[in-house]
């Protein structure tokens, strides 16, 4: 197997501007009016500093899955084809604004390859430190894991997984006392794919989602359901609350062929929202945890 130790400690730091365009781009993604004509100075909603940073490379200089090439300039050279964006653990001291300068500083914490009875992947945790206006504004502990191609295995239980679905047998594994549905479609992840300028295929091409990677659909973005999920507790579950942490783990894709849901309980006794997200059949596809302020 691989050894990447050699990447572990590797740093970089870049510099973005939170856009008042791009934001209101989010706010009609997400049906957030109250954004719809943000300003200079305007607070935003947590996550949506997820517009910035994304590795940015000329056409010629990306992979097969619109990706760029992963080259081991900072992250590892990894072989395995397909990758996703396997959970995020959040604080936030403050709150970003539209306008902010943004220095994110980035290090590779682990960088390890496993084998399991799907074959090799790579285990990657970056530690990214976010600062604006002079001050820390957020940390993020970030996963990302790389996979071979599916194998006729999984490919034959997705193909059940969206006969179920398109059949309407649909059983929420479990139920939170708030829940929401969402529809998906093709525009939402094209839009959401535009905002992060996410080059990701497989959120937009269907065709290459579906011959190339065996997905039955589009796949809808992890961190497109994380946000939902942010959202979710800032206009329904405490309304007005400021959220301090989150953290989220995607155990399992959800697609666009059918809508799928978002669910909360009511806080423990730390003071702790349990959230998630049902895939297409009524699987726990995305686990979430939120510790908020009034």
């Amino acid at each position: 197997m691989a050894d990447f130790s050699s990447y572990i400690g590797r740093s970089r730091a870049e510099v973005e501007t939170l856009d008042a365009r791009v934001v209101r781009w989010l706010a009609a993604t997400f049906e957030r009016p109250e954004q719809l004509n943000a300003q200079s100075g305007q607070r935003l909603p947590a996550g949506w500093h997820w517009m910035l940073f994304a590795p940015i490379a000329a056409q010629s200089a990306l992979g097969r899955d619109g990706h760029p090439a992963r080259t081991g300039d900072f992250l590892p050279p990894t072989t395995q084809p397909r990758r996703m964006w396997a959970g995020s653990r959040l604080v936030w001291h403050e709150r970003f604004q539209v306008g902010d300068q943004v220095t994110r500083s980035s290090t590779i914490r682990s960088a390890e390859e496993k084998s399991g009875r799907s074959g090799t992947m790579v285990f990657v945790t970056l530690s990214h430190r976010l600062e604006a206006r002079g001050r820390l504004i957020a940390e993020e502990d970030q996963d990302l894991v790389y996979r071979g191609d599916a194998g006729p295995d999984e490919v034959s239980a997705l193909a059940r997984l969206a006969e179920r679905a398109l059949a309407g047998s649909v059983s929420a594994e479990k139920t939170g006392k708030f829940h929401q549905t969402v529809t998906p479609d093709p525009v939402m992840l094209f839009r959401f794919s535009a905002a992060t300028f996410n080059g990701h295929r497989i959120h937009y091409d269907r065709e290459y989602a579906q011959s190339v990677e065996g997905y039955p659909g589009l796949v809808v973005h992890g961190p497109l359901i994380a946000s939902l999920l942010l959202g979710f507790i800032e206009t329904t579950v405490a309304p007005g609350a400021t959220i301090e942490r989150f953290d989220f783990r995607a155990k399992r894709p959800t697609f666009d062929i059918t809508p799928f849901a978002l669910h909360a309980d009511e806080p423990n006794a730390d003071g702790e929202f349990a959230l998630w997200s049902t895939n297409n059949v009524g699987e726990v596809a995305v686990e979430a945890r939120a510790r908020v302020r009034a």
